[in-house]
């Protein structure tokens, strides 16, 4: 198969498999079955299921409504618990916790400090718990934390409520990653990722809906109305981790909804990733082995400089909407549109990939409106409401990129402790990026905040260079790897198919770019 379309076809197909993965004869069954992942455990015991005949699109259209609304939902409160801050500016919280100088900066900006700390625990979880386990724990507590905002009385204790917020969300990021590679093929994940990464655009809308609404809230009479959002928004977001801890299934294995004949025919279709489904061995050398992949740095690299973008999106582009003149009413409102502009760019990027594009060129398409949004907040004056506006919106298009930096994530990474190591990761580079981005607004540039906007166009012009880069060494990668041997048809139920190999380690595995 050539190269050229390797890229979009070559993960539907049989897996391909080395000729040099070792088969292990002196080891223990049970030492044995610890270098192997626990699906192929499962295959081995139930060699007598056939899923032969089973319908493949059905099955994928089950495991959808089953899987995707849930963490859908999940991501839509992991956005709004942390975008209601922008809107609470705009609700008299600055004025009732008497914020100064860059202190509301800072209170957006520790969120993601506690969240990028939590990261490097969050590595060992993600290994030893199960990740729709670990997630629903998170979601909860998350939710409680949100809800505890409501009680703050000033900076400080808003600020230590943002922070656990911060530490509890750190796993919402790579444990969608790890879920969606345990249920579906490398292409097929793409959509996925887009689906529910959707909950982003969904919660700007809803956001600027819901701000409206809780801003009717009589002045003076009981809670502010911005209390009474936290409040209500983290109760939400509780009934929602409960329910994930009940109906996620740790893994495709342990769903109750499959057949055992179901189980066998999705085990056997996601085995052409070679990423493994569950591996419970923390392996330690497979973490510097990520440490010295370049893919790791040009992928950190990347989410950072396109987070910059995405923290001013969070944090401030209801102050920047309210500065063109709008009153805190209308600027909820008017932030409404940002959602629509994310939704269309992650549904293009989404399907755009299932039709076989490549991803480094899907992200180009996103970050040049990116660049154009942060020309126009820049170099237009204030007068020209439309056009700012315009610039604020299309800046959103920047949402999408990241649903692909995660797939390639997933699909890149292959050795459990490796995939684990790199979701924490770049999960954490998107946190870092939204340390940075918020901190671009200084009280001292206000209200025009143009060094920030000049950093939008600054930062997606740098992340550009780095994603044709992430190309070039994937395209190189995968030439350096050409003439391995490709499976045979039932390759799958063979234990070598599942050794718990990384992506470097694995001849026969493919980059997806």
């Amino acid at each position: 198969m050539s190269l050229q379309s390797d890229h979009s076809i070559h993960e539907d197909k049989a897996p391909r498999i080395s000729s040099s993965v070792p088969h292990e004869p002196s080891e223990t069954a049970a030492t044995a079955d610890k270098n192997v992942d626990g699906a192929w455990q499962f295959l081995d015991q139930h060699r007598d299921a056939e899923g032969a005949g089973i319908d493949l699109k059905a099955l994928r259209r089950k495991i959808d409504w089953h899987v995707v609304p849930l963490m859908f939902c999940c991501y839509t409160m992991q956005f709004l618990d942390k975008v209601i801050l922008n809107y609470a500016a705009v609700m008299g919280l600055t004025t009732d916790l008497k914020l100064v100088g860059n202190q509301f900066s800072n209170i957006a900006t520790f969120l993601f400090v506690g969240l990028l700390c939590f990261e490097i625990p969050n590595i060992w979880f993600l290994q030893m718990v199960p990740a729709a386990k670990w997630l629903g724990l998170n979601v909860t507590l998350w939710g409680v934390a949100t809800a505890c905002g409501a009680a703050a009385t000033g900076y400080k204790s808003l600020l230590v409520s943002r922070i656990f917020l911060g530490v509890f969300e750190a796993t919402v990021g790579p444990s969608l990653m790890l879920i969606s590679s345990q249920w579906y093929t490398k292409s097929e994940a793409a959509p996925r990722f887009s689906f529910w990464y959707l909950g982003l655009g969904l919660g700007q809308i809803f956001g600027g809906a819901i701000s409206h609404g809780f801003q009717h809230v009589p002045v003076g009479q009981g809670l502010a109305g911005w209390r009474i959002m936290f409040i209500t928004l983290g109760v939400v977001t509780v009934v929602i981790g409960l329910s994930t801890l009940a109906f996620m299934p740790d893994t495709p294995m342990k769903a109750k909804w499959l057949s055992n004949a179901e189980k066998v025919a999705l085990l056997k279709h996601v085995s052409i990733n070679q990423t493994g489904i569950e591996s419970r061995k923390f392996r330690p050398k497979q973490i510097v082995e990520a440490l010295l992949d370049p893919q790791m740095w040009l992928l950190t690299v990347s989410v950072v400089l396109l987070s910059v973008s995405s923290g001013v999106v969070t944090t401030y582009s209801a102050t920047l909407i309210r500065n063109l003149g709008y009153v805190p009413k209308q600027a909820a409102l008017m932030n409404m549109p940002s959602g629509v502009v994310s939704i269309f760019f992650t549904l293009l990027v989404g399907f755009g990939i299932r039709r076989g594009g490549h991803r480094w060129a899907w992200i180009i398409v996103c970050i040049i409106p990116a660049i154009l949004g942060g020309a126009l907040m820049s170099f237009l004056p204030p007068t020209n409401r439309s056009g700012v506006l315009a610039g604020v919106y299309l800046v959103n298009a920047v949402v999408a990129p990241l649903t692909v930096f995660y797939s390639w994530t997933a699909a890149n990474f292959g050795g459990a402790t490796k995939r684990a190591f790199a979701t924490a990761i770049v999960s954490g580079s998107f946190s870092l990026g939204n340390i940075i981005g918020p901190q671009t607004f200084q009280a001292r540039d206000a209200p025009e905040y143009r060094p920030a906007k000049l950093a939008v166009m600054g930062t997606q012009a740098g992340c550009a260079l780095t994603t044709c880069l992430l190309f070039a060494y994937y395209v190189w990668s995968n030439k350096r790897r050409e003439g391995e041997h490709v499976a045979e048809e039932g390759e799958f139920m063979d234990r070598e198919v599942w050794v718990t190999l990384t992506d470097r380690e694995n001849k026969a595995f493919r980059y997806t770019y």
